[in-house]
């Protein structure tokens, strides 16, 4: 079993702008004081460098170009909508916003068969939807493929009841908890856990500040020293520089990187960077647009491909 991958799909923006439906509970979202066109034209500049420096380390990254019809803002975060496992299995997410669904695209599936990857089967949770459950993908869930673990932090996009169902179907176990902000004041849920951790093979980088109750807090530690993870804890000010907000990939030798935003780079501290370097070499671009008006950044602009190839 993989950890991480060599192959990301991404989707190349068309009509990036602030989308006031995932505004709501996303409370890294600002509003940029610039016109929609120009919004989206800094953010498919930032998504080109990124792609380019990503294809520069030999990781391969299938972009797919989003379509102007349906209107769908958020477009840049697939993975929050689908994901792709080493048993040929893909997944369909139930989405918080009802314009995110109009993100979900079977075309999709037929690019990565013509890439030669191999898909058994599609299972779909969307109809969770129409009881007002929601499970948004990898953002909502952090799986430990080698050690057959989930982690989620609950939130109005991440609710138990499909955690487990998940989980049951991946025979994996589940590490629950809720992850909080401080917005104006107020303790409130962290949308998405890859906002406030990222899941490498030997290590975690983790906001453990954001997680209340001291005994989930006790938990998530527990189960990630059982597998000999090293625990990176960040502060809640570098996880709003969308420090946690990163991604473990594969080059094409085997070799290691930590993908990340400029703005996530900048706000570590140097014994954190030096922690990660020890396992991999930091990638980053700057995402300043797209995390502004998105409230998502590097992680979340990467689906990751662990589906088989075709054998021919």
């Amino acid at each position: 079993m993989q950890q991480i991958t060599n192959t990301i799909l991404m989707i190349r923006p068309v009509q990036f702008r602030m989308n006031e439906q995932t505004a709501v509970n996303n409370y890294f979202m600002e509003d940029l004081d610039l016109h929609d066109n120009t919004i989206n034209l800094k953010a498919q500049q930032e998504f080109d460098t990124f792609v380019a420096i990503l294809r520069a380390k030999g990781i391969e990254v299938i972009v797919i170009e989003d379509t102007p019809d349906p209107d769908t803002p958020d477009s840049i975060f697939p993975n929050n909508w689908i994901s792709f496992h080493s048993n040929g299995t893909v997944v369909i997410y139930p989405m918080f916003a009802e314009n995110r669904r109009k993100e979900r695209r079977e075309d999709i599936l037929d690019i990565l068969e013509t890439n030669g990857f191999l898909i058994e089967n599609v299972m779909d949770y969307t109809s969770a939807e129409e009881e007002g459950l929601f499970l948004e993908g990898t953002g909502s869930i952090l799986m430990d493929r080698i050690n057959q673990k989930v982690y989620c932090a609950l939130s109005d996009r991440a609710h138990e009841e499909l955690v487990i169902e998940f989980c049951e179907d991946f025979n994996c176990t589940p590490v629950i908890f809720t992850a909080y902000q401080s917005v104006n004041g107020e303790r409130l849920p962290i949308y998405h856990t890859n906002v406030m951790m990222c899941m490498g093979e030997t290590y975690a980088v983790i906001c453990l500040d954001s997680i209340d109750d001291k005994k989930e807090r006790k938990n998530v530690v527990d189960h990630l020293k059982q597998d000999g993870k090293e625990i990176i804890d960040i502060t809640e000010e570098q996880m709003h520089h969308f420090a946690g907000n990163m991604l473990q990939v594969e080059g094409p030798k085997g070799e290691r990187y930590l993908i990340m935003s400029t703005s996530a780079y900048k706000s570590l501290r140097p014994d954190q960077i030096r922690k990660l370097e020890k396992y991999n070499p930091i990638v980053h671009s700057s995402l300043d647009t797209i995390e502004t008006c998105g409230g998502g950044s590097a992680r979340c602009m990467m689906a990751e491909v662990f589906l088989p190839k075709r054998k021919f």
